[in-house]
Formats: structure tokens, sequence, C-alpha cells
């Protein structure tokens, strides 16, 4: 197969820190051990199934990805598709004879080995020109070969045990297909499948996890063009929506990768165009949907036992404790408190100082305040603040009826139509709306709800004034 050009290797390598945190997401979950209830069942995105295991158990042998493309003449596409391969590794330990024999656990001075499933990134690359894939388009198969190795372990300068790892022999194929569609430019329909096709087949009673040595774990693929762009799928201009309506993503997700539009990142988790990884962030924690910071802080309350855990479970997971470990107060207080897309208070951003009941001024002494200033509130009261409504003064003490709207509300509300209620506050929010916090007459929580603070919340043209208030 044809290497990748220099230029799209680069961009690949900017869009793989992305693709890494995909390959990796909940790979080792906090508390990072194996004997953790949460690491019991891993491998949750992504997962290609060998074909006989699929049918019946909820999970699929293959994935789809389907997206637009402008390429120019003679334009190259490059395919890299990247998975886990399941590595199971067995501990075993020295007898007194001088035998090795398989234990559950052995324990170290730093650190406490157990079994455990690792995973081996695997990638396959191949380059081709998009002319070729037209038509009935390309099937390019591929394998990784069954592999077992061993690891010594040593205590006090003898061998006290060792690590066997073994991974299974898996087979897949991309196939790869363009489609030329009519429209006022040259644009093509991309197709690329990823597909399963190991011959394991499962034996009588085998449950998942027999299956998974032989899947293609958390899998996905970046694609570039040498020559040309790819079409945002999330907003496309206006005049491909209907094409882009019309593709079949099956299990994936394609998202212009990196700063270009030349390189796509397509996986089994839905993310915007042009994802990054947070600055602050210090390092990988293999949870990218958690926030950094309560990570490391519930990472730095483990005990030193646990650490032995961690670190005898995985070296991922080891690395992970270590890095929390060393973490600088400077990197703390990154992690902590960071706000992003600030945004100043003037004209349409939202409230500033109010100078009478349901009204607000832009221009006022608190606009030069951006919202997140605790000074931008002065001037407000939940308390004292009232709202007019249908020229009516509505205020905290006010007796209301609820006519919650169907077009912002959820099932809870809806069930609440027609009761009365009292107003215990007037809110308001950054963006300038108002909102009622109530409880409802007959509530037998309503006072740890107004001690708690934790209220339900309507806005104005949701309630009418009780006529007797």
């Amino acid at each position: 197969m044809t290497p990748f050009e220099p230029a799209i290797r680069e961009r690949f390598a900017v869009a793989r820190q992305i693709a890494d945190a995909v390959l990796f997401e909940g790979y080792v979950l906090y508390p990072y051990r194996a004997s953790a209830a949460k690491n019991r069942m891993r491998w949750q995105f992504g997962v290609l199934v060998p074909p006989a295991w699929g049918p019946g158990s909820g999970e699929h042998h293959d994935q789809r990805t389907e997206c637009l493309i402008e390429p120019r003449a003679g334009a190259n596409l490059s395919i890299e598709l990247r998975f886990l391969h399941a590595q199971r590794r067995t501990v075993e330990q020295v007898g007194a004879d001088g035998e090795f024999a398989t234990v559950d656990a052995l324990e170290l001075p730093d650190r406490v080995l157990v079994p455990w499933d690792e995973g081996v990134e695997e990638r396959v690359e191949l380059v081709l020109p998009v002319a070729a894939s037209a038509g009935d388009g390309l099937v390019l198969p591929f394998d990784r070969a069954e592999h077992e190795e061993t690891e010594a372990v040593e205590l006090d300068g003898r061998v006290c045990g060792r690590l066997v790892r073994r991974r299974a022999r898996v087979d897949g194929e991309i196939r790869v297909r363009t489609t030329e569609l009519p429209g006022p430019y040259r644009t093509f329909r991309l197709t690329v499948e990823v597909a399963n096709t190991s011959g394991w087949t499962p034996d009588a009673g085998a449950d998942r996890d027999a299956a998974l040595p032989y899947a293609l774990v958390s899998a996905h693929v970046l694609l570039g063009l040498d020559a040309g762009s790819f079409l945002s799928m999330t907003d496309p201009p206006e005049w491909a929506r209907g094409a882009v309506a019309a593709c079949t993503n099956l299990r994936t997700w394609p998202v212009l990768a990196a700063e270009r539009d030349d390189v796509v990142l397509s996986s089994p988790i839905i993310l915007e165009d042009h994802p990054q990884v947070a600055p602050e962030s210090p390092g990988a924690l293999y949870d990218a949907t958690e926030i950094d910071e309560i990570l490391a802080l519930r990472t730095s309350a483990l005990t030193e036992r646990e650490k032995r855990e961690a670190r005898g479970t995985d070296a991922r997971a080891g690395a992970a404790v270590d890095l929390v470990d060393s973490l600088a107060p400077e990197v703390w207080d990154r992690l902590h408190g960071t706000v992003r897309a600030l945004r100043e208070s003037t004209g349409s951003a939202g409230p500033t100082t109010p100078t009478e009941p349901g009204t607000w001024d832009p221009g006022g002494s608190g606009a030069d305040r951006p919202w997140w200033d605790p000074a931008s509130d002065a001037g407000f009261d939940p308390a004292t603040d009232r709202v007019s409504v249908d020229g009516r003064s509505i205020g905290a003490g006010s007796r209301v009826r609820l006519r919650p709207g169907s077009r912002r509300t959820d099932a809870q509300d809806l069930f609440l139509h027609g009761r009365d209620a009292l107003v215990e506050a007037v809110l308001h929010d950054v963006d300038g709306v108002v909102h009622l916090a109530v409880t409802v007459d007959g509530d037998p929580g309503a006072d740890i709800r107004r001690a708690q603070g934790r209220f339900l919340y309507f806005q104005p043209d949701e309630l009418t004034l009780l006529e007797d208030a």
C-alpha cells in the first residue's frame, strides 16, 4: 500500500490527539483498579464483534461512514483505521518446585499484579486514488496474527512470577466507494465501511468476554484528502443539505478534524466539528467525558494500597496515578475555575441593573461588566424583584395558577397544568430570561424545597395570577 504523504501524516498527527481520546475513552475508569465494578464491564464504544457473535447480542460486526467530499482532479484518499486489540493477560507465580502456576494476584512492594485485558493499539493505513473507488468500489482485507509473549517478574533479583499475554487472530476488511452526485459543484458521496470478518465461532454458553479477543475495539477511521476538502456533516452549506441528509452513518459520525477541512474523524462517539482537547488537561485520564479536576482529586485521594492495585492493573492506569501525584500547584489552579467564551454584558448579552419591575437598562451602570463578574448581580433581589404579566405585577408571595407550555417543558411539568402555586422568588439568568421559582400547593415537601432552595421553575407566560391573590 502507498505510504501517507508527509503533509497528510502531519495533519493526521494533529487529529490523532482527539482520536486518542476516542480510542481510550473508558479504557480504564477511576478508581483505576481491575477490582472496581465499573472496570469489569469494559469496551463500550465502537466494538465490532465477529459475525458469529453479533446476532442476538445487541452488538454489530460492522460500521459505516458516509460523508461528502469535493476532490480536485487526481486527488488521493488516505484512510487510517484504528482500533484496540484485546490482549488477555494472566498472572503466574513460581512455586516451591520452580514451576509456574496461575494465580489471582501477585503481591509486590510497588504493585499488585492481577489478570487483566490490555488494549494494544492497531492501525491499518492505506492510500488510494479517489477515482479508483468509483462504481462498485474497493474491498481491502486486513488481519492481525495471533501472538503470545511472557514477561518475567522479579523481586529482589530473582524471578518470582511472570505475566503471560495472548492475542487472538482478528480479520477484517475496509470497503471504500465514491459516487458522484448531481448539483452545482463537483461533489461525491464517500462511503467507508469497516467490518470484522473473523471466523471465530462461540462455543455453547460463551459470553461477551469470550468474544472480545476477536473484536475490533473502539474502531474509528481518519480520512484525509491531499487535494480537495470534506463538507461538514453538522453544518453543511445550504445547497448540500439534501445530500447530507441522504447519507447513512451507522454506529459512527464524521466530523471535520484539526483546523482544516481536508481531514475527517469518524468515530463511535459523536463530536462537533474541529474538536479539541482542553488545554488545561494535564494528560490522559481515560474518561474524556468527565471533568479532569474531579478525576484528579478523586485519584489523589486513593490509598497507597489502592494505588498499588492501579499500577498492577495496567501500565496506563499506573501512569494516570503517577501523573496526578506529580501535578504542580499551578496545574491544579488551571484545572479549577476555567471559564470559556466569556461574553460581555452589553446590549443583547443579558441583564444588567434593573431600573423598574420587569425592565432592564442594557446601557446602565452594569453594562461594562462581564456576566460572570459577581458585581453584575448588583441590584437584583429574588425576594423583592417583580415582573409584569398581562399588566399585573407578580413577585415573591404571589399566588398563581400554572399553565406550562409544551414548547419548552417536560412531562413532569405537564402533570402540574392547572395546579395552584406560590411564587417564592423572581430570578434572572445571564441571557435576560426571567424564571419564577414556585412551590405547588399541597406539596408535602414544600418546606424542604424552601430550606434547600430547590424549587420548580416556570417562565412568566406559563402562569396566571389568581384573582384572590
